[in-house]
């Protein structure tokens, strides 16, 4: 939600990605396939859709506006469809139905709208077609509202969420404050933010304590397994493969050989900030 807010407020510059494959990620494919799916979602259902070229508003709640991928037209009981694809990371998300992430964005269409049902037609790895229907819940329609109507007005006030540790609010924080200037903030006088820190503290030692256990489980497992490539259980199966052999470039070494070579091709890199925790011994 925080990063969110960023991208309403202006509060923070967008960092473009820099990375090659960054304009191929999955907005785009998703963005590319969307007629695709919008075809083979007609042909599996028999449902006719028609495109939307507008940004429709909620006619109570201005601040809030949807998008619809497609409009179902001609069948009583679904009004709206959502396409959405799915790569081999992203399949998995959509093993035991629609995400919830997804659940939400089609209420918000459904409240805008008032529309009463919709489809997700979602692409599966290129490959499977799923449709799922998304009724109408009004009682989850005016919650949502509610969480809408209170993040309109931090956008409006320019005051940001509560972080949520997510990998989103991190990005978001660097983008907000990607700079330190040296100044120490003396907190133990702050109830509150002593006993984040304390959780803190306590929660990575248990965090470490797991990841220990974890690790001693998984190399039992492989000293079991020795050289076999599968171990099937009854709750499911682990698989211990060697990856392909690979060539690294050897930057260090390359610089030290052609040292004007090396100056010509290398590109400055923006540091970050980095949250290391320095306990009291």
């Amino acid at each position: 939600m925080l990063e969110l807010w960023l991208e309403k407020t202006g509060e923070a510059p967008v960092v473009p990605d820099a990375a090659p494959q960054a304009q191929f990620g999955p907005t785009y494919w998703g963005t590319l396939l969307e007629p695709i799916v919008a075809a083979h979602y007609t042909r599996q259902t028999g449902n006719r859709v028609r495109r939307v070229n507008a940004v429709l508003a909620h006619p109570e709640h201005p601040w809030m506006l949807a998008n619809l991928d497609r409009e179902v037209v001609g069948a009583g009981d679904v009004q709206v469809l959502e396409c959405k694809t799915a790569g081999l990371n992203g399949a998995r998300l959509w093993r035991d139905g629609v995400p919830e992430y997804v659940q939400l964005q089609v209420l918000h269409q459904l409240a805008v709208t008032g529309k009463d049902a919709a489809d997700v037609a979602v692409l599966i790895c290129g490959q499977e077609l799923r449709v799922h229907r998304i009724p109408r819940d009004d009682t989850m329609i005016s919650q949502l509202i509610q969480l809408e109507h209170e993040f309109w007005r931090m956008v409006k006030e320019k005051t940001p969420p509560p972080a949520d540790g997510s990998a989103s609010a991190e990005q978001a924080l660097q983008r907000l404050y990607p700079r330190d200037y040296g100044e120490s903030l003396v907190l133990a006088d702050d109830p509150y933010m002593e006993q984040v820190f304390q959780e803190l503290i306590a929660a990575r030692a248990q965090l470490e304590v797991d990841e220990r256990r974890a690790s001693e489980l998984k190399q039992a497992i492989e000293q079991r397994m020795a050289d076999a490539t599968r171990a099937v259980f009854g709750a499911g199966s682990v698989t211990w493969k060697r990856t392909k052999d690979s060539t690294r470039f050897d930057a260090e070494r390359f610089a030290q050989d052609h040292p004007e070579l090396f100056r010509l091709y290398s590109v400055p890199k923006s540091g970050s900030r980095r949250f290391v925790i320095n306990e009291k011994p």
